[in-house]
Parts: structure tokens; C-alpha cells; sequence
């Protein structure tokens, strides 16, 4: 099975240099996303920390996203998964239910189960480790899904987006980390129509109107 947004294979026809320099890439980039979290490491910083030119990053790994995500070892690319999600659903069927079915999809693979659990296991035990995940789940999924937010013309389209995080961040970890049943054991579809108009109250729907 494929899912959207998932990191292919490496490039093919690599010079004899090409996989040292990726190594010294990635092995950079770790150390500076572990020192100055999400945010604060750049590509630039990442490129001169490796004694490569930043074009060379950019050139193997694209953007910041597309590093972090090999640094980690994930094997998607979040905000590619949640743009499918956004765009590809049946006729008839909600955006919320389209969302939590396409996560689900996702999260059943061991590769992507395991770094999950990775990174989470990091970010409980480190403050550091933590405030990386954070700015990284605020960049990657909560901006692309406080855009689809303001799409639907809603308002307060930031908040929206933490509440839709906060609700799949609590699915995926009491079904895959602390594994409560029956959620643990519930079908995808099962979880997804039940989740599903949650998440599209969130997105959408009413709030309470609460202080910005």
C-alpha cells in the first residue's frame, strides 16, 4: 500500500560522494534541530554545520520539512498527507471521516507507528525534545489545516486547527502507545465515522464563541 506524501526511495545514479555528503546532511541537520529545536535550525546553518553549500541541501532534501522528516526517519511527509487528505475523498463523504480514514491509513504502517512513538517517547521525557515536535506539528499540519479552516470561512482558523490536533495527537496515542481498548482494537472505518464529525466541528462547524 502507498499513501500520500510518503518519502520515496533515494535518488538513483548517485555520484561516489553523494551518499557521505546526504550522511553529513542529516547527521547535521540532528544535531541543530536537537540544539535550537524546529524554528530556530535553518538551512543554512544545517549546510555550513555539514561544510556543504545550502544548494546542496535543498538539492537532496527540498525543504526544511522533507529534512526533518529524513533526520527523523519518517517515511511521510505530513503536510503532503494532510493536503491528500483535504483534496481526495468520496462523493458524500465528510471532510472530518476523509481525515481520520486517511490518518488511520497512515499510522497502521510500522514504519510510521514506530518513529511516532520515537519522537512522542523523546518529547515526554525532553523539554527540548518536546518543543521541537511542537513547532514542527505547527508548521507541518496545524498551518495546512487552519488553511482549510479559513477556506470554509471560519473563524478563529488557528484554534480550529489546535483542536483538530489535540483530538487525532489523543486518538493515535491511545490506540497506538497506550493502546486503551476498544479503541486499540476498533476497525479504521469504526473510528473514522466516529471521530470523523468531530473533526469536522472543529474544522467548520460551531464553537463555542470562548475568548480569542
Amino acid at each position: 500500500m502507498s499513501w500520500p506524501g510518503r518519502r520515496g526511495n533515494s535518488r538513483t545514479g548517485r555520484r561516489a560522494g553523494d551518499s557521505g555528503t546526504r550522511d553529513a546532511i542529516l547527521t547535521a541537520s540532528r544535531a541543530q534541530f536537537a540544539e535550537h529545536g524546529y524554528d530556530g535550525a535553518t538551512i543554512r546553518a544545517i549546510a555550513r554545520a555539514a561544510g556543504v553549500d545550502p544548494a546542496l541541501v535543498h538539492h537532496y532534501y527540498g525543504d526544511k520539512e522533507n529534512l526533518f522528516a529524513a533526520a527523523m526517519q519518517l517515511p511521510v511527509i505530513p503536510s503532503e498527507v494532510i493536503a491528500a487528505a483535504l483534496t481526495r475523498r468520496n462523493p458524500g463523504e465528510s471532510l472530518g471521516t476523509h481525515m481520520v480514514a486517511t490518518a488511520l491509513s497512515v499510522w497502521e504502517s510500522a514504519e510510521v507507528r514506530d518513529a511516532f512513538q520515537t519522537m512522542l517517547r523523546s518529547a515526554l521525557t525532553s523539554d527540548q525534545a518536546a518543543a521541537t515536535l511542537r513547532e514542527f506539528i505547527t508548521q507541518a499540519i496545524l498551518r495546512p489545516l487552519a488553511s482549510a479552516a479559513e477556506g470554509g470561512v471560519a473563524e478563529r482558523a488557528p484554534f480550529r486547527a489546535s483542536l483538530v490536533g489535540t483530538q487525532m495527537l489523543g486518538l493515535a496515542l491511545s490506540r497506538y502507545v497506550l493502546r486503551f481498548e476498544p479503541v486499540a482494537s476498533a476497525s479504521a472505518d469504526e473510528l473514522a465515522a466516529a471521530v470523523g464529525p468531530t473533526i469536522d466541528r472543529y474544522l467548520t462547524g460551531e464553537i463555542e464563541a470562548g475568548k480569542p
